[in-house]
């Protein structure tokens, strides 16, 4: 997922003003209408078009009910969510990433999936647990159902690493700086890790696993922002010594905003790993060699530093959620229905190689791979979800924004050291505190 920048204060504002939220259904009288905001899942938004358009169509023809499709990128899709909490502008149903479920459920601009709802759309029980739990705050109604499951996985050039007489991916965190060294080649334009330095997001979402590693909580029991403690500090300076001190990232990745060239350089042979969520199908769309493609879980350090846990990835994914003031609900839930349905399921997440969220789609072939079970392993026992606190898209925004300012300042020349990521992360917990 992909998110802009939101202003600190916004959530409680947003809260006061949920109840003029609504969506862009028509009358009753009318046929039924339904304005739907996708993310951009594949390799651009008129990929995504080709992929959901006719999926729109085969609903309309089965229900009568039309889909206006709208692909949002992600460095916009955040920020137009909360405009139209507040202006009644906005789509009936959309795609959330799932880190922010607690921050809009606070909102209480969205239809709750009580145990009614959900009965609605197919029932709880058919929801994978992992994904199900990164749906908002504990003890709350989901303020959405999962649409698309994610995990992060570490993705490796098998070619890349036979060239340079390695034989398995790296099983620590130390293994992968050591096979890095071996595989950066400057000179010949090719580097060890292609990082997306330059996006908000991704950085936020290494901080919040190299963090669990470390032994990091971003806040305490009582929501407080703690995003400047010791190991938060050691986890946000290791991810940017891949660039600093270890020398296996391209500095140039510090203006990498997209995952698009990523994806190319680890197809191209420009980059010999790459730490992303499941996405097989992009590199097949891209024209990679796929018999050149390995994966395998983020590594864990050697030895585990103090109340370190053994994380390598959080509950990553997409959720689909429903405006409460949408003049269609029914059709908003028989739309949401419809995706969340197996064969749905199956041919999107197959599509866009990510990872069904529902029990019953997994009988599908696609989803019986070794690429699919390393993601479904690591979804199952060592990924953990983001802070469920209605802050938690500030923390996203702000210990992201400050790493793509840290990765800037590397490829400038200038050192980043324990004191200046202190610096940012007490700022940010300053920033965070003010608007709760």
């Amino acid at each position: 997922m992909r998110i802009g920048k939101i202003a600190p204060a916004l959530v409680l504002a947003l809260a006061a003003a949920a109840t003029t939220a609504c969506g862009g259904g028509t009358s009753s009288s009318a046929p039924k209408e339904l304005v739907y905001w996708a993310s951009n899942q594949g390799t651009s938004l008129d990929n995504d078009k080709a992929v959901l358009q006719p999926e729109l169509d085969k609903f309309e023809k089965a229900s009568g009910i039309k889909v206006k499709l709208e692909v949002v990128p992600w460095t916009d899709l955040l920020n137009r969510i909360l405009a139209a909490t507040t202006s009644g502008k906005g789509p009936d149903v959309l795609n959330i990433g799932n880190t922010w479920s607690a921050s809009l459920q606070a909102t209480g601009a969205f239809l709750p999936f009580d145990d009614a709802a959900l009965e609605k759309v197919g029932g709880k029980s058919r929801f994978l647990g992992p994904s199900l739990a990164a749906t908002g705050a504990s003890g709350q109604p989901p303020v959405g159902v999962p649409l698309y499951g994610q995990a992060y996985g570490l993705y490796y050039n098998k070619k890349l690493f036979s060239e340079a007489g390695i034989t398995k991916p790296p099983a620590t965190w130390e293994e992968l700086v050591e096979d890095g060294k071996k595989l950066t080649k400057p000179d010949k334009g090719q580097w060890g890790l292609s990082l997306q330095a330059g996006q908000i997001t991704e950085n936020s979402h290494h901080a919040a696993i190299l963090g669990a590693q470390h032994g990091a909580q971003f806040f305490t029991p009582e929501g407080k922002p703690q995003l400047a403690s010791d190991p938060s500090v050691a986890a946000v300076q290791q991810f940017v010594d891949l660039m600093q001190k270890d020398k296996i990232v391209n500095p140039a990745n510090a203006e990498y905003a997209d995952t698009a060239k990523s994806l190319k350089d680890l197809s191209d042979g420009k980059a010999a790993m790459f730490m992303n969520q499941a996405s097989a199908g992009s590199f097949k769309n891209i024209g990679m060699d796929m018999a050149n493609l390995g994966v395998a879980p983020i590594p864990l350090p050697a030895t585990a530093p103090p109340n370190g846990r053994k994380v390598t990835s959080f509950v990553a994914g997409i959720n689909m959620a429903v405006f409460k003031n949408t003049k269609n609900p029914d059709a908003a839930l028989d739309f949401v229905k419809f995706m969340v349905s197996a064969p749905e399921q199956a041919l999107l997440n197959k599509t866009y190689g990510s990872l069904p969220t529902v029990q019953d789609a997994y009988s599908d072939t696609a989803f019986q791979t070794e690429d699919v079970r390393v993601f479904q392993n690591v979804l199952a026992n060592s990924a953990e979800p983001m802070p469920q606190v209605p802050q938690e898209s500030q923390f996203e925004t702000l210990i992201g924004t400050a790493m793509k300012a840290m990765f800037a300042d590397v490829a400038a020349g200038e050192p980043v050291d324990g004191a200046k990521i202190r610096d940012q992360l007490n700022q940010a917990d300053q920033q965070i505190a003010a608007g709760s």
